[in-house]
Formats: C-alpha cells, sequence, structure tokens
C-alpha cells in the first residue's frame, strides 16, 4: 500500500513512506527534495520549468518508485542521460541492489582511439538507456568501483560486448568480469583513464580518474551540502 510521508509539502508531489533514504532523489533536486522523518521528502512543490525536471529526474532514477504524484501524468522526454559536463553524463534509473548509488558514461567519440564509451558502475537495466548508449555508439569498457554497484552490469556488459573491470579483492559480486586489478597501485586502462585502488569502503574499492580531471568516486568520497547529499561523482583538479 502507497502511503504519502506526512512531511511531504502539501501538493501533488510527494514521497511515499517506502523510500530507504538512499540520497539519489536529493541529489538530483537539491533543495526541492531535502532529508526529513528518516528519508526523503519534499520541502515545497515544484514551481519553476527547471524544478519541475528536477522532480521528475527524482522519480525516474529512484531505486523504491518512492517519488510520485497523486495525478496522473506522462513522463518528460530526455531527462537521461543526464549532462553533467562535456562528455559525461549521469544515467539515472538507480538499482535498488545498489542501494541507489549513481552511475554514470563516459561518451567518447567513435574516432579517438581511447576506447569507445565507457559506464561507471551500473544503473538498472532499462530500455531507456540500452538504446541511448546503443544510439551514441555502444559500450566498450564498464567500471565497477567497488563490489556494491554492480547492478545490472553482467547483462549490459553481455548485450554490449563490453569488457568488465573490478578488483580482484571485490570480483566476488562480478565473477563475470574480464578485467580485474591487482594491489594498490594505480593501474592504467586506457591513456586516458586511471584506476586508483582505494581500499576502505570495501577492500577493493577503486575510483577512476579520466582525462586527468573527473574522478568517479564510487563510495569512497561522499559530502554534504545544505541541500542534501551529494555522493559518486565530482570534478577532480588533479
Amino acid at each position: 500500500m502507497v502511503t504519502r510521508h506526512r512531511a511531504n509539502a502539501e501538493g501533488d508531489w510527494y514521497v511515499d513512506t517506502s523510500c530507504i533514504d538512499c540520497t539519489a532523489a536529493r541529489t538530483v533536486a537539491p533543495g526541492l527534495i531535502v532529508a526529513k522523518g528518516g528519508q526523503s521528502v519534499f520541502a515545497r512543490q515544484p514551481r519553476t520549468p527547471a524544478e519541475l525536471k528536477m522532480a521528475w529526474r527524482a522519480r525516474v532514477l529512484c531505486p523504491t518508485a518512492s517519488v510520485r504524484t497523486q495525478s496522473s501524468v506522462d513522463i518528460p522526454p530526455g531527462l537521461f542521460p543526464e549532462k553533467m559536463t562535456e562528455g559525461i553524463y549521469r544515467l539515472g534509473y538507480n538499482a535498488r541492489s545498489s542501494s541507489g548509488a549513481h552511475s554514470f558514461l563516459i561518451r567518447r567519440t567513435e574516432n579517438d582511439g581511447r576506447g569507445g564509451n565507457a559506464m561507471v558502475d551500473s544503473p538498472r537495466w532499462t530500455k531507456a538507456v540500452v538504446d541511448k548508449i546503443a544510439q551514441w555508439g555502444g559500450l566498450c569498457d564498464i567500471l565497477l568501483t567497488h563490489r556494491d554497484d554492480v547492478a545490472d552490469a553482467a547483462r549490459y556488459a553481455k548485450h554490449f560486448g563490453a569488457k568488465v573491470w573490478i578488483h580482484e579483492w571485490d570480483r566476488v559480486a562480478a565473477p563475470f568480469a574480464e578485467g580485474l586489478l591487482k594491489g594498490r597501485a594505480p593501474a592504467a586502462i586506457t591513456d586516458d583513464l586511471t584506476a586508483i585502488p582505494v581500499p576502505g569502503h570495501t577492500k577493493g574499492s577503486v575510483v577512476y580518474l579520466y582525462a586527468g580531471r573527473f574522478l568517479f568516486t564510487g563510495d569512497c568520497l561522499a559530502w554534504s551540502f545544505e541541500a542534501g547529499d551529494l555522493i559518486a561523482w565530482r570534478e577532480f583538479c588533479w
């Protein structure tokens, strides 16, 4: 039974009590969706087209389908992949098996000689993601940051013929992985992509540095803003 959490602002949009407090919705809708009563809730109703798009992104990526509207409305197109910066996209459709962790796509041009598109961690298997990746030239690599965020990586790998990378210390969660990272020393995957083991969150945790500027941190780096928690991605100045 769907139950609206009492801490939501009055209005059409709300988060129900099945929310697992994974912070994903707060990441894509900072200030609009906040932490309260042990979960995420709407602090206010969306007021602008930009805020409405944020609410929709939260609804689409929520791993428990807890972000809802009282009225029946159609999902607008173009919510995901969400462009973060040039060549970097958030994929959305977060998986419950990964506790709502975000996943990303590094989009490379077809002829740049650097190995093609790479997925960082995995969303749930979704036609919208599959179709967009296929439209953008397929997938060469899946980069798993640690054992908790594998989700449907095996299915994406099989569909696109992609090579899956994970540290050998966390391979138990991805026995299908062919690219095994070893030890604690950084390892070059391509000339613009480096895997850096950072054991701590899990023994086999890895961060991936792309183009010397973008660090995909999985659950190794998390910090809070007044607008909510931001997890898994940041632009890194080397």
